[in-house]
């Protein structure tokens, strides 16, 4: 699929890995593409089913990993959705399927241990653990793209990150179940070569629906969110919109897929649908257990009208080593631009104007930081509406190595800019100056 694209996941019903994957292939991920990155995969016990099937009464794609006995993951995290102790501990038992053995307590390096669902006892002896090392082992021999391997490798670290935090181990050292599964290394991988397919160049999730209460694991009762969701919304800043479902609607699987592709969680003002995929889950619930993926097209204008503010004060009284440390505070903080313009104050003092720019949620932050950093006892705050041009930021492979361009366009004009911090990495690595890198990439670009 030829250029850019824009993916729209309206996350109503929650995410999981199967969904996601369902939901990349409805929207026209080449299913022949991701079977032989699948068949390459050093991993056995499994096959991959898909099909359609009926989510109140509208028409769904079903992605399903069908493990075979001897690699069946029977933790069964969450057969118990609506557990609570004492005799409503097994108030309401949902048929157990891949997208529900979220085991979350359950890393370590041997596992010998007995579980029954539903009156059946099962014993594993020799229920492989992986941890993330055997599992980049396994991405690595996998045939896919080198973008494709990428995303893998990095909801993989996001999820081994957020366990590790759970657990207080270091990431090297879990080994666990929602990482080390053969069912979550095909979804992840699934996934990855899906987004890869379609050329995805922009994720926009503006919202993750979770529900509430809690859920049974091996160990225990834990709440919803689950602690590893919680670590990657907590440390990749997604959002999450509290439902009236009892039960868990994001799998870490799901938030870490999120987390890894998402570049805004902002839609565009204006824009148009180009296809829609549906992804379906595998719970039931009172709401349609539906992810619902659109390609979109942004309604380009000659400017999108947007809102701003501008921060100030006048200093005549710090150094320049404060005034530096100031302005590196502010960008990290999240400030859109800083700068000093040099100016006369009363009785001819020479000082310097500090101008902020930022959006209004950062504006608290940002002030805290220029009464801290800074001698000034006041700060002026003005609202301002702007012009800006519409944005994408496109990954291109060159000579040189992947550089991020910043493609703006203005009605049918278009200008693309290399992203500083790829240059410089490349201009180090090469040994060039980056003079000479910034040339040879825009040639390059320009030519395609």
């Amino acid at each position: 699929m030829k250029g850019q694209n824009i993916l729209y996941l309206e996350c109503y019903s929650g995410i999981s890995g199967d969904m996601t994957v369902a939901a990349l292939l409805d929207l026209g991920a080449d299913e022949a593409v991701l079977r032989e990155a699948l068949d390459s995969l050093p991993v056995e016990g499994y096959e991959i089913q898909i099909s359609r099937v009926k989510k109140s009464g509208l028409d769904a794609c079903d992605f399903h990993v069908k493990l075979d006995q001897a690699h069946e993951n029977h933790d069964h995290d969450m057969e118990y959705l609506h557990g609570k102790v004492g005799q409503e501990e097994s108030l309401e038992c949902h048929h157990h399927t891949h997208e529900e053995q979220y085991n979350y307590e359950g890393y370590s390096h041997t596992y010998e241990e007995q579980h029954s669902h539903e009156g059946h006892s099962h014993t594993h002896e020799h229920h492989q653990h992986r941890g993330l090392k055997e599992v980049l082992e396994i991405i690595d021999h996998a045939k896919m793209t080198p973008h494709a391997r990428e995303i893998a490798v990095k909801i993989f670290q996001i999820l081994a990150q957020a366990e590790a935090k759970a657990h207080g181990l270091p990431m090297d050292q879990v080994h666990f179940h929602e990482v080390g599964a053969v069912d979550s290394i095909v979804d992840v991988i699934s996934t990855a070569v899906c987004l890869d397919n379609l050329n995805i160049t922009e994720v926009i999730v503006p919202e993750l629906s979770e529900g509430h209460g809690t859920i049974r694991c091996q160990h225990g009762i834990i709440p919803v969110p689950v602690p590893a969701v919680v670590n990657i919304v907590q440390t990749y800043g997604l959002t999450l919109c509290p439902t009236e479902v009892q039960g868990e609607l994001v799998t870490p699987t799901g938030a870490a897929i999120v987390a890894a592709v998402r570049t805004s969680e902002q839609l565009p003002l204006k824009y148009k649908i180009e296809k829609v995929g549906l992804g379906a889950g595998k719970r039931n619930y009172n709401r349609p257990g539906l992810l619902r993926a659109m390609l979109i097209r942004s309604k380009k204008q000659e400017a999108e009208q947007d809102v701003i503010y501008k921060l100030e004060t006048n200093i005549d009284d710090c150094t320049g080593e404060m005034m530096g440390h100031t302005m590196n505070r502010l960008l990290q903080a999240g400030a859109r631009d800083v700068h000093y313009t040099p100016v006369y104050m009363k009785k001819n003092r020479p000082a310097y104007l500090l101008n902020v720019i930022c959006k209004e949620d950062d504006i608290s932050g940002l002030e805290k930081i220029m009464f801290q950093e800074t001698t000034t006892i006041g700060i002026r705050r003005m609202k301002m509406e702007r012009s800006v041009l519409h944005r994408e930021l496109k990954k291109v492979s060159t000579s040189l190595g992947e550089v991020t361009f910043k493609i703006c366009s203005y009605g049918q004009e278009q200008w693309a800019y290399p992203e500083y911090e790829d240059l410089a990495q490349i201009a180090a690595q090469k040994n060039l100056s980056y003079r000479e890198v910034s040339r040879q990439v825009t040639r390059e670009y320009e030519a395609l």
